[in-house]
């Protein structure tokens, strides 16, 4: 975190400005005219009055907001001549190490949407894998100007929460994280199953997966940590790897289980997919060396 709330609350208005300036990109203004509306009880309420500020804005003032966002993918953002805030974010989603024709896909959806309205296409990509972030690139591309610059707007709203997030420390924070668990049940024995290796991978492309996390099963069955956490749950498709024939290979021998080799099950994949980027998705294996099941938990 940059600052507190309470310290923010105290502090004179330039060093304010200086702190949050940057939360609506390169509209400094927001942060000072919200400085103007201290103290606040909650970082809550301090988004609020940030949105309340871009909202009562002029047309104009509003428009320019929109139009100093860079492209993603673009030129600036690939020599890396824009602001660090959207050069980390685009890199969250591997946007710094796209391939030629990749980049050229962007170029092409980018000069596309800034003829048709006006500005850059923007979208909080933090809540997207690579896939999504495609498939709704093309798909505002067929929105109307007004009901495109709505949704522009909301995104900008949704960035700066994110980025608010990250910078203050206080109650009342906003919901912008999500998270992927997992817990595996050995039903042979009727406990948790401690020692499971495990993967989540994300589906990038038809193609293409991305290691997203690895780790081992505690005494619990579960994860010392969610497999996301602290940040949105990007919207794709993702599949969770477990390692079960190995589980079953080292408590097999204790139960008197005669299993075959190779296991009839091995590596055991759970395919799911992510649609909303703030929920959490528990995603548990029950298995015994012969069957598996799973469910949506909690």
């Amino acid at each position: 975190m940059g600052s507190t709330l309470a310290a923010l609350n105290q502090a004179p208005a330039a060093d304010f400005v200086s702190a949050l300036g940057a939360v609506f990109g390169h509209a400094p203004w927001v942060a000072e005219a919200a400085a103007a509306q201290r103290p606040f009880p909650t970082v809550g309420a301090l988004f609020a009055a940030m949105g309340g500020a871009v909202h009562g804005a002029s047309d104009a003032r509003r428009l320019a907001l929109l139009a100093g966002h860079p492209e993603i993918a673009g030129r600036t953002a690939r020599s890396g001549d824009i602001a660090p805030d959207p050069i980390a974010e685009q890199a969250s989603v591997g946007l710094d190490r796209l391939s030629d024709a990749e980049y050229a896909r962007f170029e092409a959806l980018n000069a596309s949407y800034r003829e048709k309205f006006g500005f850059p296409f923007i979208l909080c990509i933090e809540r997207h894998g690579r896939a999504s972030l495609l498939r709704t690139f093309a798909a505002r591309l067929a929105c109307v100007p007004d009901a495109e610059r709505s949704t522009a707007e909301a995104e900008v709203m949704r960035i700066a929460a994110i980025r608010l997030n990250a910078l203050v420390d206080g109650g009342g924070g906003l919901p912008t994280t999500g998270r992927i668990s997992t817990h595996v049940l050995d039903t042979v024995r009727g406990r948790p199953a401690a020692g499971v290796a495990l993967e989540l991978v994300e589906f990038v492309s038809p193609t293409e997966t991305a290691i997203v996390a690895r780790a081992t099963t505690n005494a619990d069955g579960r994860t010392d940590l969610p497999l996301i956490h602290g940040r949105p749950v990007p919207v794709a498709t993702y599949e969770l790897r477990f390692w079960l024939g190995d589980h079953f290979r080292r408590v097999g021998p204790s139960l008197d289980l005669d299993l075959p080799e190779p296991p009839f099950l091995d590596v055991v994949p759970l395919r799911f997919g992510v649609g909303d980027p703030e929920a959490h998705y528990h995603v548990p294996l029950v298995a015994t060396p012969w069957s598996y099941q799973t469910y949506r938990g909690s």
